[in-house]
């Protein structure tokens, strides 16, 4: 029955948080942002079946980076000789797996890392193949993205975890849900066109993104306008995670799954879709039609953010994931 919710070799170890360099520029808080960032949801208008997230009354100002969380960093081996850099909280709360999106890396989590870690969530970000860190190894051994991911999660040893892919990170979240789907508690998919392969899906989304478009400023493309004009600082550190990301040997890997509509309506885990309201990839309107083929679903529109709204809007955004983990603790054990 379909559910449409609408409110909200070992490695070597070493302890440090992630601290990119761009990132020591802008002001940073302590636990108060923290505790405040992993309240509940703020609720906004609803419009069209989402929830939106966020205080239209109040003024949109930038979000400092919060002091980051004690992590354990790793390098774990995978198949063809590549190696996935990953940092761990560690603590005995459920596990969060981060997928980050193709612009970024295991970097690009600054403002969830120590808020997940605050909520009492054992959170967890890497960097896939090629990505800031990790090795990318020969492309003719080289496992499915997906099946990197499931090789991190044994080494780590999370039996069941609650996984979120952010835009590129997104198909590999999809498709990991429909090759070990028994091993979610959740899946969380923002602002993501989620890999599928349908002629008339590839057609719209096609529509979206016109020529010139793949030669326009990557943070045109990613960073929505009120966040571009509001927050150049942020910016800033945006693009430098990014030039860091990918490194000379990246190539794109294989999912292990067509994925596709009817693919879609196979999955029985919960699922929570994000995307920000000047999403030039995702936006509302096709995040609806992804969610229209998923059986328990709940979707959110967060306003002034385009396609990263973790990092454009991250109070808003760590609410909804949060909150959702929250509701589905103790599921699919």
């Amino acid at each position: 029955m379909k559910r449409v919710r609408t409110n909200p070799s070992d490695p070597a170890a070493r302890s440090a948080p992630p601290a990119p360099s761009a990132l020591t520029r802008r002001s940073v808080v302590g636990g108060a942002l923290a505790a405040i960032a992993a309240t509940g949801v703020a609720q906004g208008t609803a419009e069209a079946g989402d929830t939106s997230a966020g205080q239209p009354s109040q003024p949109w100002e930038p979000v400092p980076v919060p002091e980051q969380a004690p992590v354990t960093e790793y390098q774990v081996p995978v198949s063809g000789g590549g190696s996935l850099w990953c940092w761990d909280t560690g603590g005995a709360g459920e596990a969060v797996v981060l997928l980050h999106p193709g612009s970024g890396s295991g970097e690009s989590w600054p403002y969830q890392q120590p808020v997940l870690a605050a909520a009492g969530l054992r959170v967890v970000g890497y960097s896939r193949r090629g990505a800031y860190h990790s090795v990318a190894g020969v492309r003719a051994e080289a496992d499915t993205a997906s099946g990197d991911l499931d090789t991190l999660a044994d080494r780590l040893g999370l039996e069941t975890f609650h996984l979120c892919g952010s835009a590129a990170g997104g198909p590999v979240a999809i498709d990991y849900a429909l090759s070990y789907g028994d091993r979610l508690r959740s899946l969380t998919v923002s602002g993501s066109i989620m890999g599928v392969q349908d002629a008339e899906y590839a057609e719209l989304t096609a529509a979206l993104q016109p020529d010139p478009f793949g030669d326009l400023p990557v943070d045109f493309k990613e960073l929505g306008p009120s966040y571009r004009g509001g927050d150049r600082d942020g910016v800033a550190a945006w693009l430098e995670i990014h030039d860091r990301a990918r490194t000379a040997d990246a190539f794109p890997q294989s999912l292990a799954n067509t994925i596709t509509l009817a693919a879609l309506e196979t999955l029985t885990l919960p699922v929570q879709l994000i995307t920000g309201d000047a999403d030039l990839y995702s936006p509302p309107s096709v995040m609806r039609l992804n969610a229209g083929h998923l059986r328990d679903v709940e979707t959110h529109v967060v306003r002034e953010a385009g396609h990263n709204p973790h990092w454009e809007q991250p109070a808003a955004w760590n609410r909804l994931l949060v909150d959702f983990v929250r509701r589905q603790r103790g599921s699919r054990s």
